[in-house]
């Protein structure tokens, strides 16, 4: 049974300097390449379908990875689990950086994906078992300035790198990063909850693979593709029938890899949903609106970045002041404004046209991240905390695994959005070509920006009926195993 973790001050703040630093280079690695695949495709001499794949892997297995880790929470000690996983995204790492071909990076990616899939969790798992309820948003603040950064530096970074030296730098920093983070894990890393003997569910296993890997498939390509395409259609439509037989198989055996059963605690049910959906309204337009500031606005790549960062700065600030709040007033006094001003936010950034001033671009995407720092973090920590400690694991593995497919679908469908906006548009008469197609651009992230109002939208209803101060919460019973092995273990 996992219970307060008892350390001193000092070596609680190691600790979570060791898992902040290997969430951070967990993360960073995901966005890393994205801009160092041109010099990639140029040094290993394959083409950009292929090097896709340095991309597209990572995310696959990063994602069939997630489900799996609270069943290696429940079966691993702690210290172990981050020992084994670290060292896993470190072999990979030294792999990628010395790779002399691209089927050596795709398998060093893979490697890595693995050991980054069990990292998240894991990190939020230990943030949870290091601080008690009252502080625990502080603890999820902290991860949050971590979350935002990492993916806001790590392109930018990335191009430095391989402007000045070459496209194994980047994995170098990677590499030396990894090092850091093993070394302190050994040493600090301590175990937070006790074992249990559960049986792993094999069917589950393969379940779990191919229905959520051929769904992040499908969405990894349909941006691409479109949703009309008969792979993206059929791939994701065997991909549902698979989740729905894990799901049923979940909710029925004794032993699930993912306990499906924390969703009867209603305010993990709302806030796993309205967090997905502000995960998704976030992970779309950090894509779009460099395309449109490039694209329609016709301004470089370097100012077309440059509107993500002042909104990433004050999304990673926020995040900890956001978590001191939760933690003395809980999530509704947060969640409720950060969805209104989401909104608004979200709507604004729907008129846009192929003559909007820049300033107005920042401004209001800036805006946009500053309301995600109110909502992200409150909603995560407030379903984390409504579960029992028997299903945290879970709790945090569901949360992950669910985020990670709300990044994939958000994605493609505003870039299928944007697609069909720019297809359909209907351009006056005498506008010039060039002009036209900046429109286009502007119309198709407009139609985007529209869906995405109507998902916010039903976010910012479902925040109104979360609860997670004054009310007792109901908390789902431990499976059968899990009691039976809990008496074995006292």
């Amino acid at each position: 049974m996992t219970s307060q973790v008892q350390v001193s001050r000092e070596q609680r703040n190691i600790i979570v300097a060791v898992m902040l630093i290997s969430a951070f280079i967990a993360i960073l690695n995901q966005t890393l390449l994205n801009t160092a695949l041109p010099a990639i495709m140029h040094g290993l001499n394959i083409d950009e379908s292929t090097s896709q794949w340095l991309v597209t892997g990572f995310m696959l297995v990063n994602g069939i990875m997630i489900p799996l880790t609270a069943y290696f929470m429940d079966r691993i000690p702690t210290r172990r689990l981050y020992i084994i996983a670290m060292g896993m995204f470190l072999i990979g790492s030294v792999t990628a950086a010395l790779s002399p071909n691209f089927m050596t990076l795709m398998i060093a990616r893979v490697i890595q994906a693995m050991g980054a899939g069990i990292i998240m969790p894991l990190s939020q798992f230990t943030m949870f078992s290091l601080f008690p309820k009252d502080r625990r948003g502080f603890a999820m603040g902290l991860s949050g300035l971590v979350i935002q950064f990492a993916p806001a530096i790590g392109p930018t970074l990335s191009g430095v790198l391989v402007d000045h030296f070459s496209w194994r730098a980047p994995l170098y920093v990677v590499v030396v990063v990894a090092v850091i983070g093993y070394i302190f894990g050994m040493v600090y890393m301590r175990n937070f909850s006790d074992t249990r003997p559960v049986v792993l569910d094999k069917l589950s296993v393969v379940l779990s693979t191919l229905g959520f890997g051929l769904m992040l498939y499908s969405f990894s390509i349909a941006g691409s593709q479109g949703f009309h395409h008969p792979i993206v259609f059929v791939s994701l439509l065997i991909s549902l029938l698979i989740v729905g037989i894990f799901v049923v198989r979940q909710l029925k055996i004794d032993n699930p890899i993912l306990n499906l059963h924390a969703f009867e605690t209603r305010t993990f049910t709302l806030t796993s949903i309205a967090s997905m959906i502000a995960f998704t309204s976030m992970v779309g337009p950090a894509l779009l609106i460099p395309l449109y500031v490039q694209n329609s606005l016709g301004l470089s790549a370097m100012l077309s970045g440059l509107v993500v960062l002042p909104g990433a700065v004050i999304n990673g600030i926020m995040s900890v002041i956001t978590g001191r709040l939760y933690d003395k007033f809980g999530a509704r006094v947060l969640v409720i404004p950060g969805f209104a001003i989401l909104l608004v936010s979200t709507f604004m950034m729907s008129q846009l046209t192929g003559h909007t001033a820049y300033l107005y671009v920042i401004s209001m995407y800036t805006i946009r991240l500053f309301a995600i720092s109110l909502i992200m973090m409150p909603l995560n920590t407030a379903g984390i905390n409504s579960l029992s400690n028997e299903m945290m694991s879970h709790g945090t593995a569901i949360m992950n695994t669910l985020r990670t497919i709300a990044g994939s679908m958000g994605t493609a469908l505003m870039v299928t959005l944007m697609s069909l906006g720019a297809a359909h548009y209907v351009a006056p008469t005498g506008m010039s070509t060039s002009l036209v197609q900046r429109e286009a651009m502007a119309a198709g992230v407009d139609l985007a920006f529209y869906v995405t109002t109507v998902l916010v939208l039903i976010g910012f209803v479902i925040s109104f009926f979360i609860y997670d101060r004054g009310k007792k919460i109901k908390t789902p019973k431990p499976r059968k195993q899990w009691q039976a092995s809990n008496k074995t273990a006292h």
